[in-house]
């Protein structure tokens, strides 16, 4: 009994991965999904097949410019509502399973909102199938006629695959036999689950052309979901617990020597058919969590992972037998990944355990997003920033893919229906970014030293083995037994009668001798024509040798020719898909310049209108510059005016008081000339009292004046009629006194009814109040008190405090029998009127209005 060998995953070797340095972009293709009602309005329109427009629905709300903006979005292909199952499979699935028997690793996810056909996609539905299946027949299409017997490959429990000899397998197939539970009739032979019977038809089906026939296959699936975070095997069969039902358990991520993630106890099932796979998937799918929302009848609140391994290695020398060489085995895999949609709990209006899957799928889709984002400004601007794998166990799970090497394919649905236009607009540009990540291509399969056809011909040697055993008839056929008897001599009669006879027994011998002769003689020639025989076919194995070492030469020849070949076929494709990223990144560039050059035209036109607005504004400066000139002028010359008056009228007023000093000096003299004459005894009349000079100029000025009191009073002074005090109304007063101000001694006083006096002012004081009035003295021009009463009213601001406008002051002024008259005396009987104690006489009061400041209080 052989020792078995163990295969190792990946299959590539270290320095051919890390001898690969090409990258590739990952393949982003668009799906547009029919809209569910004819009448419903649609936000997503197919500008080409590259490119997808999305604009607002009516109704939404403008961005700030006014104006609804259309984006245009730019992917690998673009799938419109009328693409069937089988055109989606042949563009993007069909690549990755020729890849995947050609031992290249592949990645295959569909993304986008919730109820915008992934399920659909990756799944189909009876009688249109997606891509999962199609995918699962194409393979087994290719594969079935070289398919290893069952048990020969063995998967290990650390991500790898055991080769196991046909005695361990057989020994391995009868154990499983022997189970009650284990069905001994294959599975596609049993009778197939009507859910999809009828996936594909048989006018759909496809092979692929890179099988290598030297080869020996064998295919695993497995299926597990990640929900709310957690792992959990799809296909485990759990133990059967009437009484208490238990809970299945989660699994967890471990990382194999050669630093790919796996899920550590996993179900690897071996299946030999189209159906008995999907019968695999179709027991997992029925155990994966969905749910009823608002916006989907079964929405998937989990990610599901399908996994489908394919192990082979090569026959031996003989073609007859899987070698027995760990080193040879290959093992490649190919996921396919159903993501959750995303969605807005705001539409879905979840509630519960709805609500927490809802959280945990849109975490899981953002920091899928957050890597995308990482890895591109890692590659395109050369920085060393960590990739957060780890925050997630989807990107956790798929992060040799981005670090190591394989094909990486996404699928965007799209459901063109207003209500998700928010939801679409985000994933698109999530998808359209995505494009710039770049993954390294995957490695050739590897070349094996034996020859090729090793298959062929040792099915040829046993078809003719075949044919000849049936011309030949057999060893022990009796006709020939029969014909070569006959060829011998014919044995003459043995009867022996008498003892003393002589004849008979000599006659035996001379007939056993010729027969002996002719055998001999056959048996030279058979030895004869068995040396020729066996000269020809050494020589014809010699030939033989040199013809297939010519063509192994040639071959080599024809493979470093092909190796050629396909390097400059890469070479060309890598020029070109680089030529396509420049033309993408030109359309890119030239669709910012457009988006640069129409915002410089719209500064432009806003410039212009600005400048027009200034113009205006400066011709209507000038104008009103203009205008304030002539009221200037007119208020200045008026001012001018006013002035001279003013200056005329207190000339006026000093020439008044120089003149009344001049007659009470004259009166002095007359007092003391009279007393000096009166004391002497000399008695004469007194001197005629002398006129006022004669002052034209001052009459002519005083016509002029109209504001200047008349010189000459002809009789007592009779008290005008004035203006009522503001004060006297019925309105609340606050009688603001400062503690500075002087006490007047004098009769009349301001006393001003209901009234509330304070030396400082309070709000509670004002908050009652309706009027404001402040008493100010200060020292006038001639050296008396003046006492100004500045008056307001109150009112209540907007912060709730209280503020006073002053609206009024009143001057109350007082004169003294020290001050002099403007009154122009006659004679003595005047003079003693003058001198009349004047304190009884009222002081004179000036009244101005003026509009104040407000006075603020803070609350």
């Amino acid at each position: 009994m052989q020792r078995t060998g163990k295969g190792k995953t990946p299959r590539r070797h270290g320095p051919r991965k890390a001898s690969n340095t090409e990258k590739d972009p990952v393949g982003v293709y668009c799906r547009i999904r029919p809209l569910g009602a004819e009448d419903e309005e649609c936000c997503v329109d197919m500008i080409s097949s590259s490119t997808i427009q999305l604009h607002a629905p009516d109704g939404l709300k403008a961005n700030r410019n006014g104006e609804f903006k259309e984006t245009q979005y730019t992917f690998k292909k673009i799938f419109g509502i009328n693409t069937t199952q089988v055109e989606l499979f042949d563009v993007i699935a069909k690549p990755l399973i020729d890849d995947l028997i050609d031992c290249k690793n592949g990645l295959l996810f569909t993304y986008g909102v919730t109820g915008s056909g992934k399920t659909f996609t990756m799944t189909g539905a009876p009688g249109d199938g997606g891509l999962l299946p199609r995918s699962l027949d194409m393979l087994f299409n290719s594969i079935s006629a070289f398919q290893a017997k069952r048990f020969v490959f063995k998967p290990d429990e650390k991500n790898g695959m055991e080769i196991q000899n046909q005695v361990d397998a057989l020994l391995e197939r009868q154990k499983r036999d022997s189970q009650p539970s284990v069905p001994k009739t294959p599975a596609s032979r049993q009778r197939a689950d009507p859910e999809f019977a009828d996936m594909i038809s048989a006018d759909e089906a496809c092979k692929s052309e890179n099988v290598d026939e030297d080869c020996c296959y064998s295919v695993f699936v497995s299926y597990v979901e990640i929900y709310n975070n957690y792992i959990y095997d799809l296909l485990e069969d759990a133990s059967f617990d009437p009484i208490r039902s238990k809970a299945p358990q989660s699994k967890i991520l471990r990382e194999d020597q050669n630093h790919n993630m796996y899920v550590a106890g996993c179900t690897e099932v071996e299946v030999k058919s189209t159906e008995e796979a999907f019968e695999v998937f179709w027991k997992g799918q029925k155990k994966r969590r969905t749910a009823n929302t608002q916006l989907n009848r079964e929405s998937s609140r989990s990610h599901s992972v399908f996994t489908v391994k394919l192990a082979q290695a090569p026959l031996d020398a003989d073609g007859d037998h899987i070698l027995q060489d760990r080193n040879q085995v290959n093992v490649s895999q190919l996921c396919l990944v159903d993501l959750a949609g995303s969605e807005r709990t705001s539409r879905t209006r979840a509630e519960g355990s709805r609500l927490r899957e809802a959280g945990n799928i849109n975490q899981s889709l953002m920091t899928l997003r957050t890597c995308m984002e990482v890895l591109r400004e890692n590659q395109m601007y050369g920085t060393n920033k960590m990739v957060p794998y780890r925050d997630s166990k989807v990107t956790h799970l798929f992060k040799n893919y981005f670090d190591g090497e394989g094909k990486v394919r996404m699928i965007l649905c799209v459901n063109p229906k207003a209500d998700d236009y928010e939801e679409t607009m985000l994933v698109m540009r999530f998808a359209e970014m995505t494009q710039e990540v770049e993954v390294a291509r995957p490695a050739d399969g590897p070349i094996y030293v034996l020859p090729a056809g090793r298959r062929q011909r040792h099915q040829a040697s046993r078809d003719e083995m075949s044919r000849r055993h049936e011309e030949r008839g057999g060893p022990d056929d009796p006709d020939m037994l029969s014909r070569l008897i006959e060829s011998l001599p014919a044995l003459p009669p043995s009867e022996v009668v008498d003892a003393f006879d002589d004849q008979t027994l000599p006659r035996l011998v001379e007939v056993l001798e010729k027969r002996q002769h002719i055998r001999q003689m056959i048996s030279e020639q058979f030895k004869t024509k068995a040396n020729t025989l066996m000269s020809m076919l050494q020589q014809f194995d010699n030939q033989h040798s040199a013809k297939e070492t010519f063509l192994h030469n040639q071959q080599s020849k024809l493979n470093e020719k092909d190796k050629m070949v396909v390097s400059q076929k890469m070479e060309l494709e890598r020029l070109e898909k680089k030529s396509k990223m420049l033309e993408y990144k030109i359309d890119i560039l030239q669709k910012t310049t457009d988006m640069y050059e129409q915002d410089k035209r719209s500064l432009q036109n806003e410039l212009e209108t600005r400048e027009q607005r200034l113009q205006r504004e400066l011709g209507e400066r000038r104008r009103l510059e203009q205008r304030m000139h002539g009221v200037v002028t007119d208020t200045r010359h008026k001012w001018e005016k006013e002035c001279e008056r003013r200056v005329n009228a207190k000339q006026m007023e000093m020439q008044n008081k120089l003149w009344v000093k001049d007659e009470k000096l004259k009166q002095l003299k007359a007092i003391v000339t009279e007393s000096n004459s009166t004391s002497g005894g000399s008695s004469s009349e007194c001197p005629e009292k002398p006129a006022r000079p004669s002052r034209e100029r001052d009459k002519t000025i005083t016509q002029k004046r109209s504001a200047s009191p008349s010189p000459t009073p002809t009789a007592l002074p009779v008290h005008p009629m004035h203006r009522r005090s503001h004060s006297a109304g019925g309105e609340k007063w606050v009688d603001h006194k400062p503690s500075s101000n002087l006490e007047l001694d004098t009769f009349m006083q301001p006393i001003i009814p209901n009234a509330i006096k304070v030396s400082t002012p309070s709000e509670k004081a004002l908050s009652k109040c309706q009027k404001y009035v402040l008493r100010h003295q200060e020292l006038a021009s001639d050296g008396e008190i003046e006492t100004q009463l500045i008056k307001g009213n109150v009112f209540k601001t907007r912060g709730g405090g209280q503020a006073v406008q002053f609206t009024d002051i009143e001057t109350l002024s007082q004169e003294f029998s020290t001050a002099p008259s403007r009154k122009r005396r006659s004679g003595s009987g005047e003079g003693r009127v003058q001198r009349e104690n004047i304190e009884n006489v009222p002081p004179v009061s000036s009244t101005s209005s003026s509009h104040g400041y407000q006075k603020r209080r803070k609350p």
